[in-house]
C-alpha cells in the first residue's frame, strides 16, 4: 500500500514537472515569437530556387520574403553609418536582436547594365553581376506606410543580393540556422533591383585610386548623415518616385563605399530618364584621386550632353555602365577602364551605326546583349581573364510594366534558372 503511494506521488511530481517544464517552453515560445515575429517568417520564407552546378562553376541561388520594415526608416532617420561597423551594429541591434554576429565585407566585383526602350514604349534596365562561384538571393520587400523625410512613403521592391556580402562565400548553401539567420541582413546589401513605382538601380566597381594598385574608398566628411555603398541603393529602392528624387536621395547623404572598394551607380525611371551617379574629385583625374573625403557626387543624365565620347555616346539618349569612371579628362589613357570592352559592345550592340540614338530595341534583343557580354561567354571569346570572370545572375527589369526576368549564371536557355517576376499590386511575385 505505502509503495502505491510512492508511485502515485513520484508520477504526480513527473506530470507537474513536465507540465512545468513545457509551461516554460511554451512561454518563451511565445516570447521569442513576439520579439522575432517578423524575423522568424522572414527566414522560414527563404526557398532555393537554383541548386549549385560545378560543371558551371555557379553556386544556389534563393529566394525570400522579407516581413516587416527591416528597421531601415530608423537607420535612415537615426543618421545611417559612415562605415561598415555602424551598419554591422544596427542590424544586430535590431535584426538579431543583440544575439546573431554579422560580418559586411564588399568584394572587388564587375558589372554591366544598360537602359534601352522597346517599339512600343516600354522602358529597360538591364544588368549583368559579375564575380566568381557565390550565393545568390532575391529578395522582396513590401510598401510601407511609413514615410521618410520629404521622399514620401515605402515601396515595394524586388532586389538582387550577393550573400558574400554578409560572409556566406565560396556558393556555400544556406545548410545552417546560422546562415539563414545572417539573411535577415539582406534587404541592407542589395545589389541591384527594381520599386514599384518604377524606378531601377545598379551598383558597380568604379576601381578608383587604383594607378599604383589599391582601391581608394570614397569617404565623404560633410554634416550630411551617412550612407554605405549598399544602403546608398537600399534607400533609393526605398523612396525614390523618379530619378531626379533618386539624385535628392544622393545629395542628401555623405557616401562611405566599404573599405577597399569604390563604386558608382545607373539609376533609370518608367519615364524614360537614367542617370549615371559617381563621387569624384573637383576637377581631379586618375593620378590624384586618391582622397577618398575630397570626392563630391557628379551626375550625367541620359538627355544631357556631357558624358564622356567613346563613340556616339554624347548622341545617345540610352546609357550604359560598366567599371570605369565616365567623368570627361578623368583618365589619361585606356589603360585603367575596366570593362572597356564590354562597354563598347553594349553600344554596338544597341547603336551599331549611329542611327538607333533612341535605343530602340526589343526584349529578345536585350536579353542578347546581357548574354553576349556575360563573362564565361565574354571572356572565351576576347581571351580576356581576371578575377570577376563569371556573370552570376543577369536582369532585365521592365520599369513600364513593373517585371523582371532574372536569369542564374548565364544559362539563358535553361527554364530552371530563369525567373519571372511581377508586381501584383502588392508586391512582386512569380
Amino acid at each position: 500500500m505505502q509503495e502505491k503511494k510512492k508511485m502515485k506521488l513520484w508520477k504526480k511530481i513527473t506530470i507537474i514537472t513536465l507540465s512545468t517544464i513545457l509551461g516554460i517552453i511554451l512561454i518563451l515560445g511565445i516570447v521569442i515569437f513576439s520579439v522575432w515575429n517578423k524575423e522568424i517568417r522572414s527566414v522560414f520564407s527563404i526557398n532555393l530556387l537554383v541548386e549549385a552546378k560545378e560543371d558551371n562553376k555557379s553556386g544556389p541561388v534563393y529566394e525570400m520574403d522579407m516581413v516587416g520594415d527591416y528597421y531601415f526608416l530608423d537607420f535612415l532617420e537615426n543618421g545611417g553609418a559612415s562605415n561598415d561597423q555602424e551598419l554591422i551594429d544596427h542590424i544586430v541591434d535590431n535584426m538579431t536582436k543583440g544575439i546573431i554576429p554579422i560580418t559586411i565585407k564588399a568584394p572587388t566585383i564587375g558589372c554591366s547594365s544598360f537602359t534601352a526602350v522597346t517599339p512600343d514604349g516600354k522602358r529597360l534596365f538591364g544588368r549583368n553581376y559579375d564575380f566568381s562561384k557565390t550565393t545568390g538571393m532575391i529578395v522582396k520587400t513590401k510598401a510601407s506606410d511609413a514615410t521618410f523625410a520629404n521622399f514620401g512613403s515605402r515601396h515595394a521592391t524586388i532586389s538582387s543580393v550577393d550573400l558574400q556580402f554578409l560572409g556566406i562565400t565560396g556558393g556555400a548553401y544556406l545548410e545552417s540556422i546560422l546562415n539563414n539567420l545572417l539573411c535577415l541582413a539582406a534587404p541592407y546589401a542589395p545589389l541591384d533591383g527594381i520599386n514599384d513605382a518604377g524606378v531601377s538601380c545598379g551598383i558597380y566597381m568604379s576601381y578608383q585610386g587604383d594607378v599604383n594598385g589599391k582601391n581608394v574608398s570614397t569617404n565623404q566628411q560633410t554634416d550630411r548623415p551617412d550612407l554605405t555603398s549598399t544602403t546608398m541603393l537600399r534607400a533609393i529602392l526605398d523612396y525614390a518616385d523618379s530619378v531626379d528624387e533618386a539624385v535628392e536621395i544622393a545629395k542628401t547623404f555623405d557616401l562611405h563605399d566599404s573599405a577597399t572598394t569604390s563604386f558608382h551607380y545607373m539609376v533609370a525611371d518608367r519615364f524614360g530618364r537614367s542617370a549615371i551617379l559617381e563621387w569624384v574629385p573637383v576637377n581631379g583625374d586618375e593620378f590624384n584621386d586618391n582622397d577618398g573625403s575630397a570626392r563630391e557626387l557628379k551626375v550625367y543624365y541620359n538627355d544631357k550632353d556631357d558624358m564622356i565620347t567613346e563613340s556616339n555616346e554624347a548622341n545617345n539618349e540610352f546609357q550604359y555602365i560598366t567599371n570605369f569612371i565616365i567623368t570627361p579628362s578623368y583618365y589619361k589613357s585606356d589603360k585603367n577602364k575596366g570593362g572597356l570592352d564590354r562597354y563598347l559592345e553594349i553600344e554596338k550592340m544597341i547603336n551599331p551605326d549611329g542611327s538607333n540614338t533612341k535605343g530602340i530595341i526589343t526584349i529578345e534583343e536585350a536579353m542578347a546583349i546581357l548574354e553576349r557580354v556575360g563573362r564565361r561567354k565574354w571572356d572565351k571569346e576576347n581571351s580576356a581573364s581576371d578575377s570577376n570572370g563569371t556573370t552570376v545572375w543577369s536582369c532585365l527589369y521592365n520599369l513600364s510594366d513593373l517585371s523582371v526576368t532574372w536569369v542564374s549564371n548565364e544559362e539563358f536557355a535553361v527554364e530552371s534558372s530563369v525567373y519571372n517576376y511581377r508586381f501584383n499590386g502588392e508586391e512582386f511575385v512569380r
